[in-house]
């Protein structure tokens, strides 16, 4: 009897290839530099990820997600996919699985944004809502197993399906980009948490290339990272959902490294906020709330630098575009329903950006 050797799985082959051509057009996105008095001798810089084909940050998860499930042996030509989030790591992974053919379905918080959503059902997605944002996990499962289908799971798998150490992962790009400047190794990183995977990526690639930078993960209300993180608590949880899309999570993650993460900072609601639109009047860069968040821990830490008479670079990312929260943190009667007074932050920011000092 002659042994059956089983060819090739033509379908998965030709899927990566469709992944791997999409990371070969789309061109490395860009690396601004934010206005900063010269005498302080610190360059700040913004990895800016809303440029990406579905504009987020959430593109090169979502294409290692799929690639990892693809390599796996867990997705097939007829898989549907599943997948629960807050909004853009969805919107791109819909942007995918239409790009593979294959259906999509979405659990998000009844909270998302509606520009989120109606992106999700733009590339072929289906959105299934749940009230909390601790329901998402559970209400994925479960439509999977009923669907048998794949459950993407970003919180879980974000840590290992990226490749730390290169294949031009962003922390690779943001090395070769600054190479060129004064500062070419950054002094800090800072990032936000959703899933913990590019706090992961980047505290590891630095460690790898044996870089002296330090990472620090920016964290916002209601979030459990910071709490896990300071106490090594991974199990805490604060059963709340984060106001700022795409980063803070109820419950720590597992894909939410600490043993990578050198500081971690707590921002306020109202302080993310401000930032963001401070970030618009000094650069013009319409930008969502999680970069706010990130640039007023950013603030933050040059603060410090001053005060210690150090010099260097910082870089921070760009998370997505503002155009996503145009009903919300752009919509003045949403602020003031969520009882957010950004001013005093304001205040404070232009206050740093005039003094170099941040006060408490």
């Amino acid at each position: 009897m002659t042994e059956q050797i089983s060819k090739p799985n033509h379908w998965v082959r030709n899927a990566i290839a469709l992944l791997d051509a999409d990371a070969n057009r789309s061109a490395d996105t860009h690396l601004h530099v934010f206005p900063l008095p010269k005498e302080w001798g610190i360059d700040l810089y913004l990895k800016d990820e809303s440029v990406h084909p579905t504009g987020s940050l959430k593109h090169r998860l979502a294409r290692s997600l799929l690639l990892y499930g693809l390599v796996n042996g867990r997705i097939g030509e007829h898989t549907t996919l599943v997948e629960a989030s807050s909004g853009s790591t969805a919107v791109s992974e819909a942007y995918f699985a239409r790009m593979l053919g294959l259906p999509f379905i979405a659990v998000v918080p009844r909270s998302t944004s509606s520009e989120k959503i109606e992106l999700i059902e733009f590339y072929g997605g289906r959105c299934h809502l749940v009230e909390k944002a601790g329901e998402v996990d559970l209400a994925a499962r479960r439509l999977a197993e009923e669907s048998e289908g794949y459950y993407l799971d970003q919180f879980t798998y974000a840590e290992r399906a990226t490749d730390w150490r290169g294949n031009n992962n962003i922390a690779e790009s943001v090395f070769s980009q600054l190479s060129a400047e004064r500062h070419p190794i950054p002094s800090w990183i800072v990032v936000g948490a959703g899933t913990g995977g590019t706090s992961a990526t980047f505290g590891r690639y630095v460690r790898y290339r044996q870089h002296d930078t330090q990472v620090a993960v920016a964290d916002p209300e209601n979030s459990s990272f910071y709490e896990g993180w300071r106490t090594g608590n991974m199990s805490h949880s604060t059963g709340l959902g984060s106001r700022i899309e795409g980063i803070g999570r109820p419950s720590v993650e597992p894909s939410f490294v600490p043993g990578v993460i050198d500081h971690m900072i707590q921002v306020p609601d109202a302080g993310s906020l401000a930032a963001m639109y401070l970030l618009r009047a000094h650069t013009r860069h319409w930008t969502g709330g999680s970069t706010g968040t990130n640039l007023y821990a950013v603030f933050q830490i040059i603060a410090g630098m001053l005060e210690r008479g150090e010099q260097g670079s910082i870089v921070t990312l760009i998370c997505d575009s503002g155009e996503r929260y145009a009903n919300t943190y752009y919509n003045q009667q949403w602020l003031d329903e969520q009882g957010l007074d950004l001013a005093p932050h304001r205040v404070k920011l232009e206050h740093f950006l005039e003094t170099g000092r941040f006060e408490a």
